[in-house]
C-alpha cells in the first residue's frame, strides 16, 4: 500500500538508539571481570525495564519497547564478544590491560586504570585500552619515559607506579 493512504498518526518513526562506546573494527572486546559484571547487570536492568513497561498508551509502550530492544541487541553483541582479562594474568611490573597507572605529565601527577571501552569513565579515572595514551603506555615499566604526541605537541610522560587492583 502506498504511504499516501496511511494516516499521519500511524506513521511511527523508529526511536534513535544511542550507540555504545566505540570499539574499532577488528579489535578484541577486552573487559575486566568487574566490567563483565557491569554489562550483565545492565542487561538485567534493561530486561526488567522491558518486562515492566506501562500499557496505558500503546504507542508509547511500543516505542519504549523498541528502544529497550535496540539497546539490548547492542549490549548482547558486546557481551557475546567480551573477553575477560584478569589482573592476576598480567605482568605486575609493566603497564597492561587492567593496570592502575600513576604517572607525571607536564609536572602534574595523574592516575588512571586501563579498562574496556564500555567501562571507561574519565570521572572515575578509567580510560579505554583503545585510548591513545593507554596505547602509548602499554608495555612500559616504572621509571620509563614515553613521548606522547598530543596534537602538534609532544609531552613527556614518566611512569611512577603500576598496580593491579
Amino acid at each position: 500500500m502506498s504511504r499516501g493512504f496511511v494516516k499521519e498518526d500511524d506513521q511511527e518513526e523508529a526511536p534513535i538508539i544511542p550507540p555504545r562506546a566505540a570499539l574499532p573494527d577488528g579489535v578484541t572486546n577486552y573487559v575486566t571481570p568487574q566490567g563483565l559484571k557491569s554489562l550483565q547487570e545492565e542487561r538485567k536492568e534493561l530486561e526488567n525495564e522491558r518486562a515492566n513497561l506501562s500499557s496505558e498508551n500503546e504507542t508509547e509502550r511500543r516505542r519504549a519497547a523498541m528502544l529497550i530492544d535496540g539497546k539490548l541487541n547492542l549490549l548482547v553483541d558486546r557481551l557475546s564478544s567480551a573477553q575477560v582479562i584478569s589482573a592476576t594474568d598480567q605482568p605486575k611490573d609493566e603497564v597492561r590491560f587492567g593496570a592502575l597507572v600513576k604517572f607525571k605529565m607536564n609536572g602534574n601527577i595523574q592516575k588512571f586504570q586501563i579498562v574496556g571501552v564500555d567501562e571507561a569513565d574519565v570521572k572515575k579515572q578509567k580510560i579505554a585500552f583503545t585510548a591513545p595514551i593507554a596505547k602509548a603506555l602499554n608495555g612500559k615499566k616504572v621509571g620509563e619515559e614515553v613521548t606522547f604526541k598530543l596534537g602538534d605537541e609532544n609531552r613527556k610522560i614518566e611512569i611512577l607506579e603500576i598496580s593491579y587492583p
